[in-house]
């Protein structure tokens, strides 16, 4: 039986860090999962593998003992399960340092516990050889039923309008086999919000509840607002007049229309805060943040004379 290397399962380098194995396992995951596979029994082992991989690795503890204890079963296994005739041979992994010893049939058995659970690859190892072992010295250990575990999260990428962002909006999300899932997504999400799916993530193990599936959010960009936790932004054209003089201006917020108030001699870039016309918090959905208006001065175009002639008598007055 082949030894099973988890770093090549899972298609990661042995000094790949915690981030690129929880990556490689999430694509994975998505790739072979039953739902996507129903009924291909090789998608089905190779979803196994991957769980069983990213289990071992996703672990700093199992993982610095497999490291240690894994790729050496062989030599173990050739010894004919005999701890006194086992020595530790090769090179620590980089940025590890370990002290070789003669491995005790106790050394294997505690490797990821007595064997529930996983692969005939570590039921070979630590079961058999190690109960071979140790049989001259104790009775064989009681081997534990499996116990239930948690099906593993995983992500999925939703990108929404700001409108949608502002309003809520429900997304299909379907997979070839025909299995469909109505996501809801709440009113104020922004980019980086993750959208919790109950039990739609991968299937447990031993009759472990399914993990959950997490949508991760981005909201694209709008042509007229800016976005800052949950206040908005945008510059309204506002003509030199107005500006001069004072007057009314219409301002279109996400969800309705307002009248805003210029007051006489207004400067060109001046904001005005509008209480209650941002973005719903996430949280507490009738609670919204503000919008804040720039005035943008629109200057007149294509001048007639008469029109210069005025403008050059103010110029002198001024």
């Amino acid at each position: 039986m082949e030894y099973k290397d988890y770093y090549k399962i899972l298609g990661v380098d042995r000094k790949a860090g915690e981030k690129e194995i929880k990556k490689a396992y999430r694509k994975l995951a998505r790739q072979y999962h039953p739902d996507m596979n129903e009924g291909d029994s090789a998608a089905a082992e190779k979803f196994r593998e991957i769980n069983e991989a990213n289990e071992v690795l996703s672990d700093p503890e199992k993982r610095q003992q497999y490291d240690q204890f894994g790729s050496q079963w062989q030599n173990y296994q050739k010894t004919g399960g005999r701890a006194e005739d086992f020595h530790w041979s090769g090179e620590p992994s980089a940025g590890r340092t370990y002290t070789y010893r003669a491995a005790s049939p106790e050394d294997f058995e505690e490797l990821f516990g007595s064997g529930g659970g996983y692969s005939d690859f570590f039921e070979n190892l630590f079961g058999s050889g190690v109960r071979g072992a140790s049989a001259a010295r104790s009775e064989p250990r009681p081997r534990h039923e499996s116990k239930p575990r948690h099906g593993h999260d995983f992500e999925h990428p939703m990108q929404v309008s700001l409108q949608e962002a502002f309003h809520g909006t429900r997304r299909v999300l379907e997979w070839e086999d025909g299995r469909k899932i109505d996501a809801k997504i709440p009113r104020g999400v922004k980019t980086g919000s993750r959208v919790r799916l109950k039990g739609q993530g991968n299937p447990g193990l031993h009759g472990g509840h399914a993990g959950d599936l997490y949508l991760t959010i981005e909201v694209l960009p709008d042509k007229r607002f800016q976005r800052e936790n949950d206040d908005l932004t945008m510059t309204a054209p506002v003509d030199l007049f107005t500006l001069l003089l004072g007057g009314k201006v219409s301002v279109s917020g996400l969800d309705r229309t307002v009248s805003l108030n210029i007051p006489p001699g207004t400067a060109n870039g001046k904001v005005f805060r509008l209480r209650g016309l941002g973005m719903p918090n996430i949280k507490h959905p009738d609670q919204r943040g503000d919008l804040f208006v720039t005035v943008e001065a629109i200057l007149p175009q294509r001048l007639t004379a008469k029109e210069k002639e005025l403008v050059e008598q103010w110029k002198a007055m001024r």
